[in-house]
């Protein structure tokens, strides 16, 4: 499948994503994680090049179609050390996710920094993300090699994931573009239960991030639960080659299909 981008401007803050944002739910909708990174991407770049994305929380106000949509963005809590821009995703004029993201001024090395742990390295094979749905866009989007777990088997799971199209059409990718549109597919990669028969949903992602992945790969380490009542948590390790960069986590709506 020949994938452009995720997303092509239209201009006046309007997209038109692709089928790279195809979701494995439904496929006239969007993988969450496309919509989170050019959220994210728009916010960041109205918050000034000084600062840094420290704290990204998305919501999802129910299933995002994959047609047409608009993005506005707007400062919450300006500043120039730490600074809280929201931008906000709409289609047809009615809102379907909105992003806040806590962006921090960077500065000088303090006289403690924590030491880093590589994860292991990246296999020579690739992976196909949920292999019993081959052709859907969002999975054939990005190079996914297992380190622990199996794309075939339920549990926890760590997988290497590299971004192989554009978020935005002519735009080059930023390390946080990477690291956003990997991280909501924790929950399927962690996913207890079967998806075929199970639905496991986040109503919403908060990512927290102490620097931007250094390369093209993003290495996730995501573990899921699931309380008796169905409703369930994932949490994820984000890395890059050098060590931790960031955590994730969704709650999860949990019920049979």
């Amino acid at each position: 499948m020949d994938l452009e981008a995720f997303y092509l401007p239209l201009g006046d803050n309007r997209f038109s994503p692709t089928r790279a944002t195809e979701s494995p739910w439904e496929t006239s909708a969007q993988h969450g994680g496309p919509p989170s990174a050019l959220l994210a991407h728009l916010a960041t770049a109205a918050a000034g090049e000084h600062l840094r994305a420290a704290r990204v929380s998305v919501d999802f106000f129910g299933a995002i179609p994959r047609r047409e949509l608009t993005v506005e963005v707007s400062p919450v809590r300006p500043g120039r050390r730490i600074d809280l821009t929201e931008a906000a995703m709409t289609v047809e004029g009615r809102t379907v996710a909105v992003a806040r993201v806590w962006s921090i001024a960077t500065g000088p090395t303090p006289p403690v920094v924590t030491e880093l742990t590589p994860p292991p390295a990246v296999p020579e094979v690739s992976s196909h993300f949920l292999p019993h749905l081959p052709d859907w866009g969002f999975g054939q989007a990005l190079d996914w090699r297992y380190t622990a777990g199996s794309p075939d088997e339920a549990g926890p799971a760590d997988v290497w994931t590299r971004v192989l199209v554009p978020l935005i059409a002519g735009q080059q990718l930023t390390g946080l573009d990477r690291m956003l549109v990997a991280a909501d597919a924790a929950n399927g990669i962690s996913a207890e239960l079967p998806i075929s028969s199970w639905l496991s949903i986040p109503p919403g992602m908060t990512t927290h991030l102490t620097r931007e992945p250094d390369g093209e790969w993003v290495h996730l380490s995501a573990r899921s639960s699931i309380a008796a009542d169905g409703i369930g948590l994932c949490l994820g390790t984000l890395s890059d080659a050098a060590g931790e960069i960031g955590q994730v986590a969704q709650p999860l709506l949990v019920r049979e299909r």
